[in-house]
């Protein structure tokens, strides 16, 4: 759906970066990334669709400085909203009713 309206996905997954090229092949609107900070810089927000060790403890001022817009979606709830929300960033998290 992000593609159909557009957008351009740079992704980083530690476990799943061989099927994703599998999967999806050469696209000029999908970068897979080495590592989860390449995976951020310059966009334009950052999704959370996995739960893995070491997306748990992140650098919140890493994330806003490297967002060209802070928001993250996070489709895990991984994160506590006024912990995210104290570090700047704009915080959606999926599934968890609204403060």
């Amino acid at each position: 759906a992000l593609w159909a309206e557009g957008a351009k996905v740079q992704a980083y997954d530690p476990e799943a970066m061989n099927e994703a090229q599998t999967i999806f092949g050469q696209r000029d609107d999908l970068m897979l990334c080495g590592t989860k900070e390449a995976a951020l810089r310059g966009a334009d927000a950052l999704l959370i669709a996995t739960e893995w060790k070491n997306f748990r403890a992140p650098s919140f001022e890493l994330i806003r400085e490297q967002l060209s817009t802070p928001v993250v979606f996070d489709g895990r709830n991984l994160y506590d909203p006024a912990v995210v929300a104290r570090h700047g960033l704009n915080y959606v998290s999926i599934g968890r009713k609204a403060a």
